[in-house]
């Protein structure tokens, strides 16, 4: 009998033991999964001031709160944005333009990754009113450069447009200033200017509004077909994002917008409509990228 007793003790305490052991188990797989879901819930995106970074940041935005992710939205200016993604304080930014933005790319490195285009055929450079028929290549300006008062009204110091359009003045030795402004100051003076039909020279990028709102052209450039010959446009990430949050990385491989549908959404934006619900609307229009597709 005591050894009847004996065995049905150890029987209980070894029961005892393996619930303890399971119960362990199951809080560390717990806590773990806990771990992996705070990871996936934590993207921050980085925002420009550019009217063309709204769509794609508010679009995949969406898509990834959609798939469970927390976003943060931080705005700066591109020179900041980049070096957030280096430090890891921005861990995706969707408004890259190459090979504008080289210089960038190439400093940083061995931090930041550039993914696959989310759309191509991207167009920039400088630009007139239609009505300046006389002025359709770079090269026609020489010479009549005081009819835009010797200046080249662009946007921010520190976006690597700005040395390429030096670089280009240089090239064709326009008497041209090239002024740093905002997009919004310059396309106001812009608007300004078209309103009463006179001349104006500017910096201006397609997929934009304001070549339809506004009548503008970009300037071929045959002479010097180096600069401004076509751009692609593409998310960068951070690296540690494609362990942090795969699914996000490959959505953001995958993920593309066609440059017509850029353009109608800038154009929505630019005259008023919310940026938020012009990317619900895309995505009513697009719903196979919602729902972890």
């Amino acid at each position: 009998m005591k050894k009847v007793i004996v065995m049905i003790t150890v029987l209980i305490l070894s029961i005892g033991l393996y619930g303890c052991g399971t119960a362990n188990n199951e809080a560390e797989n717990e806590e773990a999964n806990g771990q992996e879901n705070q990871e996936k819930q934590e993207l921050v995106l980085g925002l420009t001031a550019w009217t063309s970074t709204l769509p794609p940041t508010e679009i995949v935005k969406d898509i990834l709160e959609d798939r469970g992710y927390s976003i943060e939205v931080v705005e700066a200016n591109i020179g900041a944005v980049y070096a957030g993604l280096a430090n890891e304080e921005i861990d995706i930014y969707l408004d890259s333009w190459y090979p504008q933005q080289t210089q960038y790319l190439e400093e940083y490195s061995d931090s930041i990754e550039q993914l696959a285009p989310i759309y191509e055929d991207a167009n920039a450079g400088m630009v007139v009113p239609n009505y300046m028929e006389d002025i359709n290549d770079v090269a026609d300006l020489i010479g009549k450069e005081d009819i835009v008062n010797n200046e080249l009204i662009a946007i921010e110091d520190g976006d690597p447009a700005m040395d390429e359009l030096q670089e280009l003045i240089d090239a064709y030795e326009l008497d041209v200033e090239l002024i740093s402004s905002s997009e919004g100051a310059m396309l106001a003076a812009a608007k300004a200017k078209t309103d009463q039909n006179e001349p104006i020279l500017l910096y201006g990028w397609d997929p934009h509004s304001m070549f339809n709102d506004m009548g503008l052209k970009i300037l071929t450039n045959k002479e010097h077909p180096e600069f401004f010959n076509g751009s692609s446009v593409h998310p960068i990430v951070h690296k540690d994002v494609k362990e942090k949050a795969p699914e996000a990385y490959e959505l953001l491989e995958e993920w593309t917008v066609s440059i017509d549908d850029m353009a109608e959404m800038i154009t929505e934006i630019d005259n008023g409509a919310d940026a938020g619900e012009v990317a619900e609307e895309w995505l009513e229009n697009n719903p196979e990228w919602l729902n972890n597709n």
